[in-house]
C-alpha cells in the first residue's frame, strides 16, 4: 500500500482539480489579466492626454467608480445562488467590455464618471463569481486549483503590464486607445470561452418556480414542512465580523501597492528604482510560492493555524519597513527588501486562509450570498487602503510596528471568530453529485 500512497499526491500535484472546465478557467483567469494589464498601466495616462482630466477629476472619477464597484460582490453572490454562474460570469465579462468600450465615445467627464461606475461593478463582481465557480469544480481540492489559479493570474498580470510598458513607450492617443481595444478584445474572447464551460454542481441553488419531479413548483422547507428562510450573511454576526476583521487584513495589497513606493523616495536612501523592483519581487515570489504553500491550509483548522505565521510576518514588515528608515542606501535596500519578503508571505498565506474560511463559514445553500458578501472586504479595502498607509508614510517610522500590530490583532480576533463552535458542526461545501 505504500508505493500507491506516495505515488498518487505526485499524480494529483501535476494534476489541474476541477478537469476540463477548471483547465478552460484558468486559460480564462490568464486572458483576463493579460487585458487588464495592458490596460490598468495605461488608465491613469489615457484619461490625462486622451481625455485631457486633470489629476484631480482623475482621482475622483476613480473614487466614484470604487464606490460603485463595492455593490459587485453581493449582487453577484445572491444571483449565483439562483441562477448559473456561468451566465452571471458571462453577463459581467460582457459588461466590462461594453464599459470600457464607451469610453471612446466620449471626452465629456459626467459620461467617463458614469462609464467607468458601470464597469466597475461587473468588474467587482467577476471575482466573486470566478472564486465560486472554482470553488465548485474543484471541489475538496479548492484550495489547490486557488493557488493555481492566483499564479497563472500573476503571470497574465505581468505579460499585460510588459506589453502595456512598451506600447508607452510610443505614447500617442492611437496607442492609449489600442490598449483599451486590446482589453475589450479579452473581455469578448473570455466571454466565448466562459460559454464553453459547464455549470459546475453547487451544493444547492433553488431557482425560483423550478419544478420538482413531480411537476409542481419546488419550495425549501424546514423540518417542520413549513417554507424554510434561506440563510442570509446579513443576520450571521460571526460571518460579518470575519468579514471586517479581513479588510484589515487586505491591508496588505494597499501596502505593498502604495506604501512601498511612497516610503522609498520620501523616507529611505534606497535608490528610487528599488521601487518598481518589489512589485517584481512581490510577483516571483508569488508565483514560486503560492502552490507550494497552498497545501497548509487544505481544510478550516489548518487554514486557521496560518492566522499566526499571517500576523507574524506582518509584524516582522512593518519593523522591517520602520528599521529601513535609518542607516545608509544599503541598509535601507536590504531593510526594504526584508520588508517586502515578509508582507508578500502574509499575502500568500492569507489568500490561502482566507479563501478556505470565507467557504468553509458559509452554509451550502446560500455560498454564493457569503461569498458576495465576504467580497466587501477587499472592495472596502481598496477605498480606505490607501488613506490607511498615506497616514502611516505622513507620520513616520512609528507607524509600521504599529500597524504592524494592529494586523497581529486582527490575526488574533479572527483565530477565535472561526474557531469550531460546540453549537455548530463545520460546515462541509462539497458539490452535490
Amino acid at each position: 500500500m505504500e508505493p500507491t500512497r506516495s505515488r498518487v499526491p505526485f499524480v494529483r500535484r501535476l494534476a489541474v482539480p476541477g478537469g476540463r472546465d477548471g483547465r478552460l478557467m484558468l486559460v480564462i483567469a490568464v486572458i483576463d489579466k493579460i487585458g487588464t494589464g495592458l490596460w490598468t498601466g495605461a488608465a491613469t495616462l489615457y484619461f490625462l492626454y486622451v481625455a485631457h482630466l486633470s489629476v484631480a477629476q482623475i482621482g475622483l472619477l476613480m473614487g466614484l467608480s470604487g464606490i460603485l464597484g463595492i455593490a459587485g460582490p453581493p449582487l453577484a453572490g445572491r444571483l449565483a445562488d439562483r441562477f448559473p454562474v456561468t451566465r452571471i460570469l458571462l453577463g459581467a465579462q460582457l459588461a466590462r467590455g461594453a464599459a470600457l468600450l464607451a469610453l471612446l465615445t466620449t471626452d465629456d467627464y459626467a459620461l467617463l464618471v458614469l462609464f467607468s461606475a458601470l464597469g466597475a461593478l461587473p468588474d467587482r463582481a467577476s471575482s466573486v463569481l470566478t472564486k465560486l465557480f472554482a470553488a465548485r469544480v474543484a471541489g475538496p481540492q479548492r484550495i489547490r486549483y486557488q493557488a493555481i489559479q492566483r499564479t497563472a493570474a500573476n503571470i497574465g498580470w505581468a505579460v499585460g503590464a510588459a506589453g502595456a510598458a512598451a506600447a508607452l513607450t510610443v505614447g500617442t492617443t492611437a496607442s492609449y486607445q489600442a490598449l483599451l481595444l486590446a482589453n475589450v478584445a479579452s473581455y469578448v474572447v473570455i466571454g466565448a470561452l466562459t460559454l464553453r464551460c459547464a455549470e459546475p454542481p453547487a451544493p444547492s441553488r433553488v431557482v425560483a418556480g423550478q419544478p420538482s419531479p413531480t411537476g409542481t413548483p419546488r419550495i425549501p422547507s424546514g423540518p417542520s414542512g413549513a417554507p424554510a428562510k434561506a440563510a442570509t450573511p446579513w443576520r450571521d454576526r460571526r460571518y460579518l465580523a470575519f468579514t471586517v476583521s479581513e479588510i484589515w487584513l487586505f491591508l496588505d495589497d494597499s501596502v505593498l501597492q502604495v506604501g512601498f513606493p511612497l516610503w522609498i523616495v520620501h523616507a529611505t536612501d534606497a535608490p528610487v528604482g528599488l521601487a518598481p523592483l518589489v512589485l517584481v519581487l512581490n510577483s516571483v515570489l508569488v508565483i514560486a510560492l503560492q502552490v507550494p504553500l497552498s497545501r497548509f491550509g487544505e481544510t478550516r483548522e489548518a487554514a486557521r493555524r496560518l492566522l499566526v505565521p499571517i500576523g507574524a510576518a506582518l509584524l516582522t514588515g512593518g519593523v522591517a519597513l520602520a528599521a529601513s528608515a535609518g542607516g545608509g542606501p544599503w541598509f535601507a535596500t536590504g531593510a526594504v527588501v526584508l520588508a517586502a519578503v515578509a508582507f508578500t508571505l502574509a499575502e500568500i498565506l492569507h489568500s490561502i486562509a482566507s479563501w478556505e474560511l470565507s467557504i468553509a463559514l458559509a452554509p451550502g445553500e446560500a455560498q454564493g450570498a457569503y461569498l458576495g458578501v465576504h467580497g466587501l472586504a477587499q472592495s472596502a479595502q481598496r477605498s480606505l487602503g490607501p488613506v490607511v498607509v498615506g497616514i502611516a508614510v505622513g507620520v513616520g517610522p512609528l507607524a509600521w510596528p504599529v500597524l504592524g500590530a494592529s494586523l497581529v490583532a486582527a490575526c488574533l480576533v479572527q483565530h477565535r471568530l472561526v474557531r469550531p463552535t460546540a453549537a455548530a458542526e463545520p460546515r462541509v461545501v462539497a458539490p452535490a453529485r
